[in-house]
């Protein structure tokens, strides 16, 4: 029996298929930083186990919106020279845990409120006469504000 410890390497084809992300995809998460990779005497990638996990979270946090700028930046403060404990990973989701609350209560506003006025400025409902009466919503910035968290009321 083969015995896994995160000192074990194991192969892009392997973690393509463990994470369900491409192996294209994976050479581009290593040529931005988000994973790292050694070579074998032949020159074929091999990821210590560690960067299942990382390839998980990356592929969560995109699919929440967050950008390779951000996934990278939260990358890089965890350990580099060790696999991130659980205490690691606490870490960095405490400081996410903001702005995935804001994204959660977006989600939340759109799911509620796309059939009504949302302050875009389209003006094609009945009740935006009333809640946005002469797009007066554009004074509050951009896109639809009343779904990003503003309301009548701020104006």
């Amino acid at each position: 029996m083969i015995s896994y410890v995160s000192e074990v390497l194991i192969s892009i084809g392997e973690v393509a298929d463990r994470t369900g992300v491409a192996t294209s995809a994976l050479r581009f998460y290593e040529r931005e930083g988000l994973v790292r990779a050694v070579r074998s005497e032949g020159g074929q990638r091999r990821f210590h186990r560690d960067s299942l996990r990382r390839v998980a979270f990356i592929r969560v946090a995109q699919r929440v919106g967050l950008t390779l700028e951000e996934i990278r930046d939260a990358l890089d403060s965890l350990p580099q020279g060790r696999t991130p404990t659980k205490a690691d990973w606490e870490r960095l989701s405490r400081a996410w845990r903001p702005r995935l609350d804001e994204q959660i209560a977006v989600l939340q506003r759109m799911r509620d409120e796309l059939s009504s006025c949302i302050g875009c400025g389209c003006l094609s409902l009945r009740a935006c006469a009333l809640y946005n009466p002469e797009d007066a919503a554009a004074s509050l910035g951009s896109g639809p504000r009343y779904l990003l968290g503003n309301t009548p009321a701020d104006l």
